[in-house]
């Protein structure tokens, strides 16, 4: 039977949190098989890792650093000097093997060696139940490519680390190893299972338009034969000066843009990121040529409401009652609630009614659809319960 707990620690020495918060979250569990681990920025992750490694020995232990603090059932964590969560799962027929890489000349094979490598670690040949993924923000969707080359159509959740000013101070760690730019995974197998809801929770407008012009992946140059920036203007009805640099990163975080996938029933999130001076504006995740994309639209309400809703559709979705929940939640959206986020912690910790969580702000969320299709976005909920 899968037991989870979760610990936490604002100890100003990173290798003291790092130490506290893991010893916190075994307690009460005969053997840790994973290990979830959420820091600050502020910290040496290294030296929080290593305080982890010293608290659990020989633990598969992996995570990134969070948007401004974490949830756990203690509340909103946070502290001006660092803090640390940690969220460990027990089951006795549960393995787990975790890799990671820098990102290399080719985050394709990138992905490639950490499937094959998280396989070994786990003493497997064979694809895993599920798997979870961590990612610098950039090239979250190569990532993944290559791990599904080898694995084929598992499902997965996970987020894009985050630092506090999106000045890429974001860090990956797995085991003793520590970097910005790369790729984190975790194979689980045996008979822990997970339902994952992955939404946006916005609602759509009027406003679409076919993308005409992209430039690599991720910059959006124009929609229907315009200037990217003046018709997300127009949509809004505001002036360019309010979508040009990053104005636009705030601009959008109650009204981005959505696309659909292929049977209708999910609308991933592209968050605009930066308005540039030729009127394109770079987008937190991948984009394609002829494909229409929406504007979309919530209130700051919504966006704390959508919390509780998912949490309850998201239970009435698994099979069995949970036994663990890992709650990825977009930090844009965090910086959109701003000082209300105590309504957030309250709201998780009311649905999860007693049921281990730990919470991760980030800057790009993964999930998978109901034909199993796993996809990334921005300014998404990737909420995941662990049953057996």
């Amino acid at each position: 039977m899968l037991k989870a707990n979760v610990g936490s620690s604002v100890l100003k020495c990173a290798k003291a949190a790092g130490k506290e918060a893991a010893l916190a979250a075994a307690v009460g569990l005969e053997k840790v098989g994973a290990l979830f681990v959420y820091g600050s920025c502020g910290y040496d992750t290294a030296e929080m890792m290593s305080g982890v490694r010293e608290a659990l020995p020989n633990v598969p232990a992996f995570g990134n650093t969070s948007f401004t603090g974490i949830i756990t059932p203690d509340g909103f964590v946070s502290s001006d000097d660092g803090f640390v969560g940690a969220m460990a799962l027990s089951d006795p027929a549960m393995k787990t093997g975790a890799a990671a890489s820098e990102r290399g000349s080719n985050p394709v094979e990138t992905g490639r060696k950490v499937a094959l490598e998280a396989m070994k670690a786990a003493g497997m040949e064979t694809a895993p139940n599920f798997f979870y993924m961590a990612a610098s923000p950039a090239e979250e969707e190569f990532y993944l490519k290559g791990i599904s080359s080898v694995i084929g159509r598992v499902p997965f959740f996970g987020g894009s680390a985050a630092d506090n000013s999106i000045s890429g101070d974001w860090k990956l760690f797995c085991g003793d190893k520590n970097f910005a730019d790369g790729v984190v995974v975790a194979f689980f197998y045996g008979d822990v299972k997970i339902t994952n809801l992955f939404t946006g929770a916005y609602r759509e407008t009027d406003d679409f338009g076919v993308i005409t012009k992209v430039s690599g992946s991720r910059t959006l140059v124009e929609i229907d034969g315009e200037p990217a920036t003046e018709k997300f203007a127009n949509w809004l009805g505001c002036a360019k000066e309010a979508v040009t640099g990053a104005n636009l990163l705030v601009t959008c975080v109650l009204s981005p843009l959505g696309v659909k996938d292929r049977l209708g029933d999910l609308i991933a999130i592209r968050h605009p990121m930066n308005g540039n001076e030729d009127g394109s504006m770079a987008v937190g995740n991948n984009l394609a040529e002829k494909t229409c994309v929406i504007r979309m639209e919530a209130t700051v309400d919504e966006l704390i409401s959508s919390v509780s809703e998912t949490m309850r559709e998201l239970k009435s979705k698994a099979e069995t009652k949970p036994l663990a929940y890992h709650l990825v939640h977009c930090g844009g959206r965090r910086a959109g609630i701003g000082d209300r986020i105590g309504e957030v912690a309250e709201a998780v910790k009311r649905e999860a009614d007693g049921v281990p969580f730990i919470v991760e702000f980030t800057f790009g969320e993964y999930g998978f659809e109901s034909d199993n299709n796993n996809t990334c976005g921005g300014l998404m909920l990737s909420f995941t319960a662990f049953t057996n």
